[in-house]
C-alpha cells in the first residue's frame, strides 16, 4: 500500500519554481508529442508536455524536465530567446498552474498596475513612456499571476525584455539594443525606470482602446468578467493545460474580477496626443 500524503505540504515559491521549469538543455527535439506530429510554425500541449516548432527551431517542455532546445545555427539567440520566453514560458506557468494575462504592467506603492489590448494597442509603448515618468517597468506582454492566495493574485516580475518598435522608441526615448528577429521590426528597449524584480499583488488591470476622445472609465460588475474573456493564445494555453470547461474558467475569472480594479483607458493613436494619454494612465496609478 503506498505512504499516505504528508497532511501539510509546504506552498512552493513561484519563482524558483519557473527557474527549474525553465532551465534549458540542447538536442535533438523530434516533431512527435504523442501521437500526433507538429509542424512548423506550430505548437501543441498534451498533457504535461508542450512541443513548438518553428523554421530552423524546436523546443520541447516537459514538467520536471525543463526545456530542450533543437536550433539550426543560423537562427539568432534573440529569435531563440523570443520563443522561450513567449509560447514555452507561459504554457510552463499554466501547466504548473500559473495564469497568464497577456499585459504589460508597471509596479508603484506596493502593487502593479497592467496595461491589456490586443496586439499593437501600445501596451509595451506606455509601460516605456511611464518609466521615463519614473515607475519602473514588471513585465512586458505577458503577466503571470498566482492565484494560490485566495484573497490576493500575486504577479511574477516579467521574464522578457522590453520590445518596442521604431517608431515606440522616438517616442518614448528608450535605449534600444538590438533587433529581435530579422523578419520583426522591434528592438529590444532598456526601461528609463529599471525594472522590478519581486512578486506584488496585482491591483489594477486597464484596458487600452482607441478613440477620438481621452478618457478613463472604470469597468464593475458582469463587464469585468466579461472582459477577462481574453482570446490571446496565453488564456487558450491556460483552459488546455488544466482541462478547464467553461464553469471553471468563469469561476476563475469571477473570482480575479473581485479582487482587482479594472478600467478602460480610451485614446486616440495620435503622435501629438501621446503625452496626454500617458499623464492619464499616471493618474489612474497614483490615484489607486
Amino acid at each position: 500500500m503506498p505512504a499516505a500524503p504528508p497532511a501539510h505540504t509546504e506552498k512552493r515559491d513561484p519563482m524558483a519554481l519557473m527557474r527549474d521549469e525553465m532551465r534549458v538543455s540542447y538536442g535533438p527535439v523530434g516533431d512527435m508529442i504523442g501521437e500526433v506530429k507538429v509542424r512548423d510554425g506550430a505548437w501543441r500541449m498534451e498533457g504535461d508536455e508542450l512541443l513548438l516548432r518553428a523554421s530552423g527551431l524546436a523546443m520541447r517542455y516537459r514538467k520536471g524536465q525543463g526545456v530542450t532546445i533543437e536550433c539550426d545555427p543560423a537562427v539568432r539567440s534573440s529569435t531563440e530567446q523570443l520563443y522561450l520566453n513567449g509560447t514555452v514560458y507561459a504554457a510552463a506557468a499554466c501547466i504548473n498552474g500559473l495564469y497568464p494575462l497577456h499585459a504589460s504592467a508597471v509596479a508603484w506603492n506596493g502593487g502593479v498596475h497592467a496595461f491589456t489590448g490586443p496586439g499593437g494597442a501600445g501596451k509595451s509603448t506606455l509601460v516605456a513612456a511611464l518609466g521615463a515618468a519614473g515607475l519602473p517597468m514588471f513585465c512586458d506582454d505577458t503577466l503571470i499571476l498566482d492565484l494560490s492566495d485566495p484573497d490576493i493574485p500575486l504577479a511574477l516580475p516579467g521574464h522578457k525584455r522590453l520590445k518596442l518598435t521604431p517608431a515606440a522608441l522616438s517616442l518614448t526615448g528608450a535605449e534600444a539594443q538590438e533587433q529581435v528577429d530579422d523578419e520583426i521590426d522591434k528592438f529590444y528597449a532598456l526601461p528609463a525606470g529599471g525594472d522590478w524584480r519581486e512578486p506584488l499583488p496585482l491591483k489594477q488591470l486597464v484596458f487600452l482602446e482607441e478613440d477620438d476622445c481621452i478618457g478613463a472609465f472604470p469597468i464593475t460588475g458582469a463587464e469585468k468578467i466579461a472582459r477577462l474573456s481574453d482570446d490571446h493564445y496565453t488564456a487558450e494555453l491556460f483552459l488546455w493545460a488544466n482541462g478547464m470547461d467553461s464553469a471553471h474558467r468563469f469561476a476563475a475569472q469571477s473570482r480575479l474580477a473581485r479582487q482587482i480594479t479594472m478600467s478602460r483607458l480610451v485614446r486616440p493613436r495620435d503622435i501629438d496626443r501621446f503625452d496626454d494619454s500617458v499623464t492619464l494612465a499616471r493618474k489612474l496609478i497614483l490615484e489607486q
